[in-house]
C-alpha cells in the first residue's frame, strides 16, 4: 500500500516550509495563513498545480482542526 501525497513525510516536511508567493500573506508559510484566507480559496477554487495542491491539504488540516500536526515541523 503506498501513501497518499497528503500523508507522505517528505510532502509534509516541503509543506511546512512552503510560502505564500503572492497577495497580501506573501512570504508567509502556508501553514500559518489564517483559516479564513484558506477558506476563501476553497470558495474561489484553488490556483492550478502545486500551489493548489498544497492549500488544498492546508483546507484540511486546517478545517479538520489538525494544525497541531505540524508543530513538531516549525
Amino acid at each position: 500500500m503506498t501513501e497518499s501525497p497528503a500523508l507522505n513525510h517528505h510532502a509534509l516536511l516541503e509543506l511546512a516550509r512552503a510560502r505564500m508567493p503572492f497577495g497580501k500573506y506573501q512570504g508567509v508559510r502556508l501553514i500559518d495563513l489564517p483559516e479564513p484566507y484558506v477558506v476563501w480559496f476553497a470558495g474561489q477554487g484553488f490556483p492550478e498545480g502545486k500551489l493548489g495542491e498544497q492549500l488544498r491539504t492546508i483546507y484540511e488540516i486546517k478545517v479538520n482542526g489538525l494544525e497541531y500536526l505540524f508543530e513538531p515541523l516549525r
